[in-house]
């Protein structure tokens, strides 16, 4: 048995917590963490960089990333709401970390409402809805003067009144990030360039009578929608866009759509309740990988077919780009000036 100082001195260095400035939450990785086609990881680990590699139990890719120099610790949770719940709170409750103080950055690709931008843009999320949790009638069995076959579960109707509570026995059907928070993100990155390729303005070039998705690429703010269903179609984007207005009560704008962001946000209220993490330290970005709804002359079916695979997203190569582009430069802000966003955090009017 080793000398008592010696023991000591190991369960010190055990419990020896890793100084953290901001967690980067990635969803997944195609393959390895580097060196080959990159997933929503790879680009932070290779640019940002995040060289140190640590494990991370109970998560689905069993490794985490750190730059101790930024103090900034990356993870890929894994796809969809459940994988992403896990791996937030496995990471909370690792006593390697104390995250009271962290920023969360949520950088993952989306895809995007033809009415509100373009692929390859970048969308600060306002808000999450819940996409997921509903009551639904197939469309040919619902009544007639119903818009779609969904309906609150706490309800009968699609247009039910008053609005149920977002937060209930039922379930979380939405959630309201810092908003002078997300407001300064945005105010840091609007004015950032991204990639326009020849492939991006080719497909945008086929949606027309849209005008947000014939623009160049762009930072911009918008709320996420978030379920598991991988839905595509323009009477389920008519849906989404009345989901996200009936749930906000007419203050949101429907912009992307993606499965994540709903256990994102569950996992970390339910840790905030514990005091283990701010709320308020909380940004979501959701970057355009593809269009939700076909352009004109194509069906819903046609569309799906052709974005099918990850890797067969119209965007995907620019909108993991983009990811990093811009939330690394709020990342780097906060991590770089850490005596100032340590105790403060930053409001934009």
């Amino acid at each position: 048995m080793a000398p008592a100082p010696a023991r000591a001195a190991a369960t010190a260095a055990a419990t020896a917590q890793i100084p953290v400035r901001v967690v980067v939450v990635t969803t997944f990785e195609i393959g390895k963490d580097t060196g080959d086609m990159p997933g929503e990881f790879q680009t932070w680990v290779e640019k940002l960089p995040l060289k140190q590699e640590l494990p991370a139990p109970g998560t689905w890719h069993g490794v985490m990333r750190y730059n101790p120099d930024l103090q900034v610790l990356g993870i890929a949770s894994g796809e969809g709401p459940e994988h992403m719940a896990s791996a937030i709170t496995a990471l909370v409750l690792d006593p390697r970390f104390d995250l009271r103080q962290a920023y969360f950055v949520l950088a993952g690709i989306a895809g995007i409402d033809p009415k509100f931008g373009s692929v390859g843009s970048a969308v600060w999320a306002p808000r999450v809805v819940n996409g997921g949790l509903a009551h639904a009638i197939d469309a040919r069995e619902m009544p007639a003067d119903w818009p779609d076959g969904y309906t609150p579960v706490q309800g009968s109707r699609p247009d039910e009144r008053p609005v149920p509570p977002l937060h209930s026995l039922s379930g979380d059907m939405a959630y309201t990030l810092n908003p002078g928070l997300v407001r300064w993100a945005y105010a840091l990155t609007r004015s950032l360039t991204l990639e326009d390729t020849t492939a991006l303005k080719a497909i945008r070039a086929r949606y027309t009578g849209f005008v947000p998705a014939q623009a160049p690429p762009s930072v911009l703010l918008g709320d996420t929608l978030s379920g598991e269903t991988f839905w595509v179609g323009a009477r389920m984007n008519a849906w989404a866009e009345r989901w996200v207005n009936y749930w906000t009560k007419g203050e949101g704008v429907f912009a992307t759509t993606a499965e994540e962001d709903v256990g994102f946000m569950q996992a970390l209220s339910l840790q905030a309740q514990a005091g283990r993490v701010d709320l308020d330290r909380v940004l979501l970005l959701r970057t355009a990988s593809n269009f939700d709804m076909p352009p004109p002359g194509q069906t819903a079916a046609d569309l799906l077919k052709s974005e099918a695979s990850e890797g067969g997203y119209s965007g995907y190569l620019p909108s993991v780009v983009a990811a990093y582009q811009v939330g690394s430069v709020v990342v780097r802000e906060l991590s770089r000036n850490w005596d100032r966003y340590a105790a403060h955090v930053p409001q934009a009017r």
